[in-house]
């Protein structure tokens, strides 16, 4: 189902930076080594992937009853007797996340799954509007032509932007980012640019709350990484697809036979409790009450749950790697409220809209402009399936007051929502995604541990590559397939990113005074 009439791009930004993979055999050729992968999110699905294409086994354990980790989906039945899926919301597969396209591939190599929405669209309550399908992808002219055809950027605003404080977003690098700028909020990093209050408003807190956080509390490093993923690191820009289905039916059962069918054992509903390192090599590994031997281990938990198994599993690690796990911290609750109405909305109205200056609201999706489940049940009914988002919530708030107000900016964001009848609702209260908080760079978890038979993957981990949420995920978890496919002399998966660097020597030579 496509809703801009055309497919989505499927290759790389031809200066995309190719990763090489490390070198060695094609497949195991001794007995194969037994892999235990802790969580069935993307990392670890990336994870189990690479391993068992090499003929590692591995065996995925997973807490939840299905796949896909934050990208989850459950079946649920409405109040008018229709089965649909339920998720924890929205999710933009932007075209710079190669690796994670390469991951999704591996079961549709023609990614026919996924489907292009012709804009980015930005709203703020004061009428002002934003979008991205206008502007330039080439750097540099991506970031200029933003600023030049954006209408929260007037003469006067630029004449007062502090030209020197934005020379770091010129030439980004990672890790060099982190020594920049890790130890400045993204808000106050924003307010020493002297950025117009629109622009911050409308396109900057977009991407800092990306992240479920304030930007109050958001590394300036983190705002800075995304400004160069999507305007001058890369040409792709702003624009992204959408699975057509449901998670489950579009993207997790699809990997899950895949991997399967090359012999991996997949353990829903079985939580890992603990690993504890075994003197002749290897690890017990206990889930779900049951322990088993394993020759290693991928750790790819949010956060929460990488806390809980570290914490009880004394001899995992070392002192210092383990007080830094522990000093890990998550995100604020966010709300996913999705709703099915009687009636439609607007035929004007976007698939997605990015929201500020509407209290709690963060954005409104409208399902059934592209997913195939909703868009049945919205031709069958003649209503609308639509999706609200609130992040960095408040952990105290009152809960049925936060989403009576979520529906209440929904009516002022589209009007004709006010006489529509809720058929049914469902909620969604989580805070499981990890914060990455000012000056937090140092403590979070790399790929690598102390021992060398672990490794850690996630969208929380940290890694020189300039990638970000779920492609971070993806590719730390090829990254640590392919640290333990080293040790036993195995070629790993090579992985590709935007540019490390800004594209334009020029604007790399001006960042450079920055230092001085």
């Amino acid at each position: 189902m496509r809703t801009d009439g055309t497919a989505p791009r499927r290759g790389r930004d031809r200066r995309a930076r190719v990763v090489p993979a490390p070198r060695g055999l094609r497949r195991v050729t001794e007995a194969a080594p037994h892999v235990a992968v802790a969580g069935g999110g993307i990392a670890g699905l990336a994870a189990t992937t690479a391993l068992v294409e090499r003929g590692v086994r591995v065996t995925l354990y997973e807490r939840e009853p299905v796949l896909g980790g934050r990208l989850a989906g459950w079946r649920t039945q409405l109040a008018d007797g229709s089965a649909v899926t339920m998720s924890r919301g929205f999710h933009a597969f932007f075209r710079q996340y190669y690796n994670l396209r390469g991951l999704l591939r591996r079961a549709a190599p023609s990614l026919g799954m996924l489907t292009g929405l012709p804009d980015y669209p930005l709203q703020h309550s004061s009428g002002t509007r934003d979008g991205f399908a206008w502007v330039p992808r080439t750097p540099p002219w991506s970031a200029l032509g933003f600023v030049a055809l954006s209408p929260t950027f007037g003469w006067r605003d630029l004449l007062r932007m502090n030209a020197g404080a934005a020379l770091p977003l010129l030439d980004v690098r990672v890790p060099q980012v982190y020594e920049r700028l890790d130890r400045i909020s993204a808000y106050d990093f924003l307010a020493r640019i002297r950025f117009p209050e629109a622009a911050h408003h409308l396109a900057f807190e977009v991407f800092s709350r990306s992240f479920f956080a304030d930007p109050r509390e958001l590394s300036a490093a983190e705002l800075a990484l995304m400004f160069h993923i999507y305007f001058l690191g890369s040409s792709e820009g702003l624009l992204f697809d959408v699975p057509d289905e449901p998670y489950p039916q579009a993207l997790w059962e699809p990997l899950a036979r895949y991997v399967q069918e090359r012999g991996a054992e997949i353990r829903t509903g079985t939580p890992v409790e603990s690993a504890v390192p075994t003197p002749g090599g290897g690890l017990r590994v206990t889930a779900d009450g049951s322990g088993q031997h394993h020759d290693a281990l991928v750790l790819a938990l949010d956060g929460g749950g990488l806390r809980q198994v570290v914490a009880a599993s004394p001899g995992l690690g070392d002192e210092r790697w383990r007080s830094r796990i522990a000093r890990l911290r998550n995100a604020p609750p966010f709300l996913v409220s999705r709703l099915w109405l009687d009636r439609p909305v607007a035929a004007d109205r976007p698939g997605f809209l990015g929201t500020s200056g509407y209290g709690p609201l963060d954005n409104v999706s409208v399902l059934e402009r592209w997913e195939g489940e909703a868009a049945r049940w919205a031709g069958r009914t003649g209503g609308s399936v639509v999706e609200l988002h609130a992040y960095a919530v408040d952990p105290g708030v009152d809960r049925m007051a936060e989403q009576d107000r979520l529906l209440a900016q929904l009516h002022r964001v589209y009007p004709e929502t006010r006489d529509a009848k809720v058929v049914d609702e469902r909620h969604e209260w989580r805070a499981d995604c990890p914060l990455f908080p000012v000056g937090g760079f140092a403590d979070r978890p790399t790929v690598h541990t102390p021992d060398p038979a672990v490794v850690v993957a996630g969208d929380l981990v940290r890694t020189d590559h300039p990638v970000a949420l779920m492609e971070r995920a993806a590719t730390t978890g090829f990254l640590g397939a392919n640290a333990l496919l080293a040790r036993w002399g195995v070629a790993g998966q090579t992985l590709w990113t935007v540019p490390e660097q800004g594209r334009s020597a020029p604007l790399r030579a001006l960042s450079r005074l920055a230092d001085r």
